[in-house]
């Protein structure tokens, strides 16, 4: 079974974001955040998570590059549950089971996202407003080349200096 966890190739999410998530933190698109945001409604930071962030769900912070990894049943229960909580917490979901409903959905969402990229593949996402007001989402993925061999890495991760 496969999921998605944030990834950050340089400190930008830190800048962009009003919280970065943290680096191989699980995560989902997370647009039900903005579900209650108007267009107009949507600018600075906030723009830039509801444009281009996955949701982070232990940080609950915004990361632009996930990558797929292969996640356990017992993982994807504690995650879904905690998910639930917060739909519980911060969005007043009625009760516990209808929040865990929700909250499977959106990770059954990823989870078939995921299906059949391999692992390490990389997603982005695009977030926007279509002519009726709704939220639509396109994935994209970065994959490394499929030759072998590699001469040239894809990319590098390096610390930033302070």
């Amino acid at each position: 079974m496969k999921l998605l966890r944030a990834i950050h190739f340089d400190q930008s999410d830190t800048h962009v974001y009003d919280k970065a998530s943290q680096v191989d933190e699980w995560v989902v698109s997370g647009a039900f955040e903005f579900s209650h945001l108007r267009e107009n409604d949507i600018q600075g930071k906030i723009k830039q998570a509801f444009s281009n962030g996955f949701l982070g769900l232990n940080s609950l912070g915004r990361s632009t590059f996930a990558y797929v990894s292969e996640i356990d049943e017992d993982t994807l229960s504690e995650i879904v549950n905690s998910l639930a909580d917060y739909f519980v917490a911060a969005y007043n979901a009625p009760d516990h089971d209808r929040a865990l409903s929700a909250a499977r959905e959106e990770l059954d969402f990823i989870r078939d996202l995921c299906n059949d990229a391999l692992i390490n593949t990389v997603f982005t996402v695009r977030r926007y407003f279509d002519e009726e007001g709704q939220i639509r989402e396109e994935f994209r993925t970065i994959k490394a080349p499929d030759h072998e061999p590699i001469h040239t890495p894809v990319w590098t991760i390096t610390d930033d200096e302070a």
